[in-house]
């Protein structure tokens, strides 16, 4: 088993540079984990932090390489939303000139390329002379260690090779000025624009960074119904991950992602980017995968991370999502569905809109509208939500009436008894701390495909 490392690595998107990548070290034995990411191409820009900036943009793909590394060197690796959607990103070259690579083949191309940049830039290639041929840039230069190898170079940042060795620097250039007499310029080349952005986004932390960053908030344990939201686009990559008898789909606009199960009967539909408190969540279940939904259930925005992981696992575990639409909502289904809350002593209360558990607390609820769960099949019978009350809700679930009473027996358990992490925010006070609690973290995993043009 590797030891643990006392180092903690965050990744995270750059401030300013669209792909480069920055990590903020801490711990008593982060030199360790800033040794092997120097190594491994980043760059020191400030105490404590380091930056990766390349010619070829494969920095989320790298970050994610060098993240795995240190997790399996015991090193903890703490990788951002943010950058995680990076990662998972990906997207092809415009115009590249050599179409019939893949995409492995044109990441080891650019590889190359970020080598050549490397050596130029620590002083280990020599550049002699450069030259413009057509519209790209060659150069003459020599290695001061690989045996004093000499190397005629062409082309530009993520493209540029090696399409010539020679034995000596003289030898190389002679045929240097053979070929480019009229246009030699003694030398490297100037900059290109993507040299000087990654220069510039190695540079930017002498700034940023010259006053200290405020601690971050160490998160609190609390009732799951006061927890975080965290990611909910990491809980569904998971879920999937898990789950591969649900096959994900993206709309046009990727602003929507579809889990459907593969009997076409059980349906998921994740709005992306959506306000705290609208619909982001929609679970819809059918008799066959042609007729009228049997049930639904919605989840707002602000959900908590481990009231949505409990939901997608009873999903996931198959548990009867299939219902009989045409049996009564009666008071033995009403009674499965809360008896965790009632065990848990949660206030039972009878109000104008029905019938209304509440913690003791008074953080959270559940209510129950009997009106609607015999007249109306697809409008709001159950409400879960926290908050003052369920007209102004921090966050809630909605479900329909034939919702079924072991899945709402699952939630009604998570509020009863499970907890959450939220961070603490000045001048904000919870009421109750409760015991443990797990909170997941994004991870490094394969990712979903999307597609974009450089």
């Amino acid at each position: 088993m590797t030891a643990s490392i006392d180092a903690h690595v965050r990744l995270d998107t750059h401030p300013t540079h669209p792909s480069a990548v920055q990590a903020h070290l801490t711990g008593s034995q982060a030199h360790v984990a800033s040794t092997a990411l120097e190594a491994a191409g980043w760059s020191v820009a400030a105490t404590g932090v380091l930056i990766l900036a390349r010619i070829d943009h494969e920095e989320p793909y790298w970050a994610a390489d060098a993240a795995q590394k240190l997790i399996d060197e015991g090193i903890t690796v703490e990788v951002t939303p943010r950058l995680q959607e990076a990662i998972y990103e990906e997207w092809t070259w415009a115009n590249y000139p050599m179409p019939w690579l893949t995409r492995g083949e044109i990441r080891e191309v650019s590889s190359e390329a970020q080598k050549i940049h490397d050596d130029i830039r620590n002083g280990h290639l020599l550049i002699h002379a450069h030259a413009r041929d057509g519209d790209t840039t060659v150069a003459v230069g020599t290695y001061l260690h690989r045996g004093g190898k000499s190397v005629y170079l062409h082309g530009e940042n993520h493209l540029r090779q090696v399409a010539g060795t020679f034995d000596s620097p003289a030898s190389a250039l002679l045929a240097f000025e053979e070929t480019h007499a009229d246009g030699m310029r003694p030398g490297p080349a100037p900059l290109t624009d993507t040299e000087r952005a990654a220069i510039a986004a190695r540079s930017v932390f002498d700034i940023t960074t010259s006053k200290p960053e405020p601690a971050r908030p160490e998160p609190e344990t609390v009732p799951v119904y006061l927890a975080d939201a965290d990611d909910h686009d990491a809980l569904l990559d998971t879920f999937l991950d898990k789950h591969r008898e649900f096959q994900k789909w993206r709309t046009w606009s990727d602003d929507t992602t579809h889990a459907i199960h593969e009997s076409q009967t059980l349906r998921i539909e994740r709005v992306h980017e959506t306000p705290a408190h609208d619909t982001a969540w929609t679970v819809a279940a059918y008799e066959t995968p042609v007729s009228d939904r049997m049930w639904h259930l919605t989840a707002t925005g602000a959900t908590p991370a481990p009231v949505l992981q409990a939901l997608l696992i009873h999903l996931g575990d198959g548990d009867g999502w299939d219902t009989a639409i045409d049996s009564p909502v009666d008071e033995k289904v009403v009674t499965a569905a809360t008896q965790p809350l009632t065990e848990a002593g949660w206030k039972h209360t009878l109000t104008g809109h029905g019938i209304r558990w509440t913690s003791p607390d008074g953080g959270a609820g559940v209510q129950f509208d009997p009106l609607t769960a015999q007249h109306a099949q697809n409008s709001t019978t159950w409400t879960i939500w926290a908050g003052p009350n369920p007209d102004r809700p921090t966050w809630a679930i909605t479900a329909s009436p034939h919702t079924p009473s072991p899945l709402l027996a699952d939630l009604s358990e998570t509020l009863a008894h499970e907890t959450g992490t939220r961070r603490t925010q000045p001048g904000r006070e919870h009421r109750a701390r409760l015991a443990t609690s797990v909170s997941a973290a994004p991870a490094v995993t394969p990712g979903r495909p999307a597609s974009r043009s450089r």
